[in-house]
């Protein structure tokens, strides 16, 4: 992700949070793990480090990258099975 050191005001740090609680609760319940949630942060601060501060396009950011990712969806392309 690449930022190292960022600083972030209190009041940015409890929008990254209501964003990452929201995040969460869009997912199925046995998704909520510990892991998701930090895989989410990590995408939530990367945003944040590049001054992004629209709760939306975080969120939206987000849970992008993490549903692109095969690993976390449901849903395998054919083309991807025939690999």
């Amino acid at each position: 992700m690449g930022v190292i050191g960022a600083v972030y005001q209190p009041e940015i740090i409890e929008l990254m949070k209501a964003v990452l609680d929201d995040a969460a609760a869009t997912l199925p319940e046995a998704k909520r793990t510990s892991t998701m949630k930090a895989e989410i942060a990590s995408h939530i601060l990367a945003c944040a480090a590049k001054g992004e501060r629209d709760p939306a396009v975080l969120k939206v950011a987000a849970l992008s990258a993490v549903t692109e990712c095969s690993h976390y969806s449901h849903y395998i392309s054919a083309a991807r099975r025939a690999v």
